[in-house]
Parts: C-alpha cells; structure tokens; sequence
C-alpha cells in the first residue's frame, strides 16, 4: 500500500517537473500549457503521449 502511494506521488511530481520544463523550453515561443489539476493528472497517467497531445492541442486550437 505504501509503494504505491509513493509510486503515485513519484509520477506525480516528475510530470509537475516535466510539464514545468516544457513550459521554460516553449515560453518564448508562447506554447505555454498551464499546470493545473487536470495536465497534472493527464501527465501522471498517460506520460510523455499526453504531454504531445497537450501540444497537438494548443497548436491546433489556439
């Protein structure tokens, strides 16, 4: 029960590092992804797929 917990809350936190390293890499090119609830979970569950559909998204809407 503990690992997973801590599994969770490892995937957790590096998709808030990983999503916050794109957004230094992309802010000058203002394909800024916000980091909220709903990216941080998308992030932790589906991973670096979720982190280009995020993009595809941004580009194609806005």
């Amino acid at each position: 029960m503990i690992k997973e917990i801590f599994k969770v809350l490892k995937k957790t936190i590096v998709s808030i590092f990983g999503l916050y390293g794109y957004n230094l890499i992309a802010a000058p090119l203002g394909f800024v992804i916000p980091i909220n609830f709903i990216t941080i979970s998308l992030l932790s569950i589906f991973g670096i797929p979720a982190l280009l559909s995020l993009v595809i998204v941004l580009v194609v809407v806005f």
